[in-house]
C-alpha cells in the first residue's frame, strides 16, 4: 500500500464558497468528486491545498480458503483533506481501508471422476437424508428439501457426495464437468465408493438428484472432471 507519500491539489479560492475537486480512488478505479469548503475570511486570492489520504489494506489469513486464493471482502478508497489558512488539516472525506482474506489451506485443484445418484438409489434409504449436518446443525433431505442448497456465501449450489476425510462437510467446490458445464457444489454427503477411491488416491464425487429416474443423472458420469475448492468445510 502506498502510504510513504502524499498527493496534493492546489486550488485558488476565487469565491467565498469554494468547490474542491478531488480524485478519489477505489481499487483501480479513479473518480472525480467535488466538495464545497467555505472560505471563512472571504479572502479571494487565497490558495487551498488539498491532500489525498491513502488507505491501508487489512489482511487476514484463513485456512478455509485454499493457498494461492485471495478474496476481497471490502474495496478500499482514498480520502480527501485540505489545508486551511492556519495550516491545519481539515478532513473532507476519510479513507476507507480495503479488507482481503488470504488463503492458507490445502491446494484447490483436483481432477477426477463423477457419477450421479438419487435418493432412491440401491442401498439408499429412500428418504434422501444426507450424511452431513447443515451449518445450523440440522439434517438435509433430498426428498424433502431438493437437490440444491442455499449457502450463506455462495447462494444456491448443487449437493455433492465426496470422501469426507479429504473434503469435509460444507466444502464448496467449483465443478467443471464436460457434460454439465461449470457450477458450484457443496459437500453434504458421502459414500463407500468415494471413500475407497480416495484411499487409492482417486477423486470420485457423486452428484445428488432427487430420484434415480431423473434423465439428467446420466449426464453426470465423466472420468475427466475438474474440481476447484473454493472453501474448505463450514
Amino acid at each position: 500500500m502506498k502510504k510513504d507519500h502524499l498527493r496534493y491539489l492546489v486550488v485558488p479560492l476565487l469565491i467565498s464558497l469554494l468547490t474542491i475537486t478531488g480524485l478519489i480512488t477505489s481499487g483501480n478505479l479513479i473518480s472525480e468528486t467535488k466538495f464545497e469548503v467555505k472560505n471563512l475570511n472571504q479572502t479571494k486570492n487565497s490558495v487551498a491545498l488539498t491532500k489525498v489520504l491513502e488507505y491501508d489494506t487489512v489482511k487476514t489469513y484463513n485456512s478455509k480458503i485454499p493457498t494461492g486464493v485471495t478474496i476481497t471482502k471490502e474495496e478500499g478508497h482514498t480520502g480527501l483533506a485540505y489545508i486551511d489558512e492556519e495550516n491545519n488539516e481539515q478532513i473532507i472525506e476519510s479513507p476507507k481501508n480495503a479488507e482481503i482474506e488470504i488463503g492458507t489451506g490445502d491446494k484447490a485443484d483436483y481432477v477426477g471422476k463423477m457419477t450421479g445418484y438419487g435418493a432412491d438409489c440401491a442401498g439408499c434409504s429412500g428418504a434422501g437424508t444426507l450424511a452431513c449436518k447443515t451449518k445450523n446443525g440440522s439434517y438435509y433431505s433430498l426428498t424433502r428439501d431438493g437437490m440444491t442448497y442455499n449457502d450463506d456465501e455462495y447462494g444456491e449450489v448443487r449437493i455433492i457426495a465426496a470422501a469426507l476425510d479429504k473434503f469435509p462437510c460444507g466444502t464448496i467446490i467449483k465443478v467443471d464437468n464436460p457434460n454439465l458445464g461449470t457450477f458450484n457444489a457443496i459437500v453434504l454427503d458421502t459414500g463407500g465408493a468415494m471413500k475407497n477411491a480416495w484411499e487409492s488416491g482417486i477423486v470420485h464425487m457423486d452428484l445428488a438428484y432427487v430420484t434415480e429416474t431423473d434423465p439428467a443423472i446420466h449426464l453426470s458420469t465423466s472420468s475427466n472432471v475438474k474440481y476447484s475448492v473454493q472453501r474448505w468445510g463450514w
